[in-house]
C-alpha cells in the first residue's frame, strides 16, 4: 500500500534554528486504514460513506448512528492527505460545531500531531502542512460568519436542521475551489434544503440511507445516486 511521509508538529517554515525535528509519521493513502491509525473501525455502512469519493454526498440516517464520527474521519483526512486544503463544517448552532471540532482534535491527538487552532477562527483546527479545518455557527447572523474562498470539503453537520440562509450562503464558498460538499443529517419532516435536495437533487448527488434498524450494524446501507 502505497504511504507518504507527515510531518508532525512544528512545520519546517517556522521551526527556530536549534529546535529539535519531530518525528514522521506515515499516513496510510486508503481512508479505513487511516481511521484505524485514529482508533476507529468502521462497519460496513460506515466504510462506504468514507470510502466514497462523490463530490456531492448527502446520508439520511438514524440518530446514533454515527455520522459525526464519520464526517470528523472524512475531515481529518482531508487536512492531512491534501496539504494546504481548507476543510469548513457548519452545524446548525456554534455549541454543535464546537463538539464536533473536540471529536476531530482528539482524533489529530492519534496522530500524534499538537492540536492547536488556525489562529484567525475560534473553532478551528490548524495543521502542520498548511490545512485548516473551521467550524461554523449555525446562522448568518453571527459574525463570524465570512466569506471563505478555494474550499476543499464542506461538511454540513445536522443538516436538516441547518437555517436555510445560511446554506445558500455556504454553497458559494465551493466555487473557486471547486470543492466536494458531503451533507449529513436525520430528516425532521418534509420540508428544507435538506429534504429537497434528497427528493429532487438530482444524479449529482450520491445516497446513502441508513435505516433506525442499522444502526445495529446489523445490515448494510442503502446506496443510490450516481
Amino acid at each position: 500500500m502505497c504511504t507518504f511521509a507527515w510531518e508532525c508538529d512544528v512545520p519546517r517554515a517556522t521551526r527556530k534554528d536549534g529546535e529539535k525535528e519531530e518525528s514522521r509519521i506515515a499516513v496510510d493513502e486508503d481512508i479505513i486504514a487511516f481511521a484505524n491509525r485514529l482508533g476507529f473501525e468502521p462497519d460496513q455502512q460506515q466504510a462506504e460513506v468514507l470510502r466514497s469519493n462523490a463530490k456531492r454526498g448527502i446520508l439520511n440516517c438514524a440518530r446514533q448512528w454515527g455520522k459525526s464520527t464519520v464526517s470528523a474521519v472524512k475531515a481529518v483526512h482531508r487536512a492531512v492527505t491534501q496539504s494546504g486544503s481548507l476543510v469548513l463544517v457548519a452545524s446548525p448552532t456554534a455549541r454543535q460545531s464546537a463538539a464536533w471540532m473536540r471529536k476531530a482534535a482528539a482524533l489529530v491527538r492519534r496522530l500524534g500531531v499538537k492540536v492547536r487552532g488556525d489562529g484567525d477562527n475560534r473553532i478551528s483546527l490548524g495543521f502542520p502542512n498548511g490545512s485548516r479545518i473551521v467550524g461554523l455557527p449555525g446562522t448568518r447572523a453571527d459574525g463570524r460568519v465570512r466569506g471563505f474562498s478555494a474550499v476543499s470539503l464542506l461538511i454540513i453537520d445536522d443538516a436538516a436542521r441547518l437555517e436555510e440562509s445560511m446554506y445558500k450562503a455556504l454553497r458559494p464558498m465551493l466555487a473557486t475551489g471547486d470543492g466536494d460538499l458531503w451533507m449529513m443529517g436525520t430528516p425532521s419532516g418534509k420540508r428544507g434544503f435538506f429534504d429537497h435536495t434528497w427528493e429532487l437533487g438530482g444524479k449529482i448527488w450520491h445516497r446513502f440511507k441508513v435505516a433506525a434498524t442499522d444502526c445495529a450494524r446489523t445490515a448494510g446501507a442503502s446506496v443510490q445516486g450516481a
